[in-house]
């Protein structure tokens, strides 16, 4: 027979759990709720914090003890007091303790929940964080101010590209989107070796003032070095840059050019201007036209296209999960007149953004996704980037690297995927590279991937400092990825 059986099932229960000091805790209670019963003296128990092992510990032992006082066979001297007031305080104290129990397991279960919640946020910031390389340059903020506006228009990330040419000597360098000429004006001066400079961008506002910025430094400078670098402005579209440099000099296209740069997001100056339509927080006409001689804007979308070529656009170009419902609103507004402002197109994704989804910031969010869908729509731009890096990428000379920053996941994805397409294809061609073996590698590479003709100089991309975006917030979204010609 077990040994076990003859012990009485207090000790048992206690030496299963193994929780002694939860049984003198029971017992002092008992003594209390006696104590006080005898002397006609109310008592509250506190919230006490316990463990789930503790807990159960401490109703198993309220049971036993209260086995144990109820056994005929057992004398509590130091008590004198009725057996059914024993009773009642045994069963008061496991009660309690059943409480503790159930609410500990309860607490626990919500606990387990949030910890998990918290590890799947935790595990989704890190993967994106793992997917980016913060840029550990040290701002300059003297050189973002000499050769940007702070009010009108800031470069993004001018020391990383500029550390990103600094290692190669840039006889031609090309600049696909010229803007305020912030990071040309920056890359002429860094490079007085420089001879060529072509220039582009379809926006007649900013291809004049960039030019003037242009011309403004080239004549500044006295240096002889200087006074060989002849500049070319170009108001056109970066698909058109293999025409641009024949029209320069047709050897380009055979030789090649040392370093080209994209910039895919919209300058400060185009943003704040409302009537250009670009901004959510101006009222103005719904344009967004980048070439304001092209013929298609927002408005003749939004008035006009197909229900289903609408929603197309709100899902692809601005992924946006409540497409359906604008959608929707936007075809019923045809019906009183349609769209023709900002303010009216605000007014509606304000109305159509459920109250619950992020308050003030889900429906600026909504509408930040919709103007990015509808800029997209109106400039072509995701059908031409493709076309363009590849042949950015066919204008590079042997050793030359081609910058791109982006500036939402759409544009990134397709530079992402464009830089591995190319290094992945046989298909480049004209003159190599010569390796070097004893050539070191720059500080600010990180991860590499070599391919074919080409190497990805960033596999993930370069973001922007925290003190870049402390300064200039709309650059928080930026990311920079360089490909070079072998």
């Amino acid at each position: 027979m077990d040994e076990d059986a003859h012990k009485p099932s207090y000790f048992l229960l206690v030496g299963q759990r193994g929780e002694i000091g939860c049984v003198i805790v029971v017992t002092i209670l008992i003594w209390a709720f006696i104590t006080c019963e005898s002397q006609s003296t109310a008592i509250r128990l506190p919230p006490i914090t316990m463990s789930s092992h503790a807990v159960t510990a401490a109703t198993a032992a309220a049971a036993a003890v209260k086995q144990l006082v109820s056994h005929p066979s057992f004398t509590f001297p130091p008590l004198s007091c009725h057996h059914r007031r024993i009773s009642s305080s045994l069963l008061a104290v496991a009660s309690y303790s059943t409480t503790l129990s159930a609410s500990t397991r309860y607490g626990k279960k919500l606990n387990r929940k949030d910890n998990s919640i918290s590890r799947s946020r935790r595990a989704l910031i890190d993967s994106v964080v793992k997917r980016r390389t913060r840029s550990d340059k040290k701002f300059d903020e003297e050189s973002v101010r000499q050769f940007g506006d702070t009010e009108s228009h800031i470069p993004v990330m001018l020391g990383e590209v500029l550390e990103v040419f600094d290692s190669r000597e840039l006889h031609t360098f090309v600049d696909c989107t010229l803007g305020a000429a912030g990071h040309s004006s920056a890359i002429i001066q860094a490079h007085p070796e420089m001879q060529s400079y072509v220039g582009m961008d379809f926006d007649p506002v900013a291809h004049e003032k960039a030019k003037a910025k242009i011309d403004l430094i080239r004549n500044a400078k006295s240096c002889d070095s200087m006074s060989n670098l002849k500049t070319h402005t170009f108001l056109r579209n970066f698909k058109n840059i293999r025409s641009a440099l024949s029209e320069v000099d047709e050897k380009l296209l055979i030789s090649g050019t040392d370093g080209i740069l994209m910039d895919l997001g919209m300058s400060s100056m185009q943003v704040n201007n409302a009537e250009r339509g670009f901004s959510v927080l101006c009222d103005g006409p719904l344009d967004m036209r980048m070439d304001p001689q092209a013929s298609l804007r927002a408005e003749d979308i939004l008035n006009s296209w197909p229900e289903a070529e609408l929603g197309q656009i709100l899902r692809d170009y601005g992924e946006e999960d409540n497409w359906r419902a604008l959608q929707k609103r936007i075809v019923k507004a045809r019906v009183s007149g349609g769209l023709h402002s900002t303010g009216e197109l605000l007014d509606l994704i304000r109305s159509s953004t459920p109250s619950g989804k992020g308050g003030r910031q889900g429906w600026i969010k909504t509408a930040t996704r919709v103007f990015q869908a509808l800029r997209i729509a109106v400039n072509d731009e995701l059908k031409t980037l493709e076309s363009s890096l590849h042949d950015c990428f066919r204008c590079l000379a042997p050793g030359g690297r081609l910058a791109v920053i982006s500036f939402h996941s759409l544009e990134d994805r397709i530079v992402k995927q464009t830089f591995l397409n190319i290094i992945n294809s046989s298909l480049v061609d004209g003159p190599k590279r010569e390796a070097n073996d004893g050539e070191e590698k720059e500080a600010w590479i990180k991860q590499m991937i070599e391919g074919v003709g080409g190497t990805i100089l960033t596999k993930r991309p370069i973001t922007p400092s925290e003190d870049e975006e402390r300064l200039n917030v709309r650059c928080r979204s930026a990311k920079l990825r360089v490909i070079q010609r072998d």
